[in-house]
């Protein structure tokens, strides 16, 4: 496991955690979001967070994340032990309700 890896593998521990445990946006109450996985650019000043939400719509759990993305990179500064911590950017990941949804579809075509 290279360093990138290990920085996107923190990234995503620490986002699941302040999200779950530290963020009381009301569009997200109700509801599950999940992070998903994290990928840093090489030079540590982007990262994009993918994320998937269950219960609650996700375009409005996305613009909370946003809202909340430079108190994330304050507190991932803090918890982090790299000298540059990268702007965070939310992408709605989408895949755990597709196969849901196929998973459906199959069970009905069993039927």
């Amino acid at each position: 496991m290279n360093r990138i890896d290990k920085i996107n593998a923190e990234i995503t521990r620490q986002l699941a955690e302040m999200i779950n445990y530290e963020m009381n946006d009301p569009r997200l109450s109700g509801g599950m979001v999940s992070v998903l996985r994290s990928d840093t650019t090489t030079d540590l000043k982007h990262c994009k967070v993918y994320v998937s939400v269950m219960g609650i719509d996700g375009n409005e759990a996305l613009k909370a994340l946003t809202n909340a993305a430079g108190h994330f990179k304050s507190n991932l500064a803090k918890k982090l032990t790299i000298r540059t911590v990268p702007d965070i950017k939310f992408i709605l990941d989408d895949s755990i309700e597709y196969s849901i949804h196929l998973t459906e579809l199959l069970n009905k075509m069993k039927k």
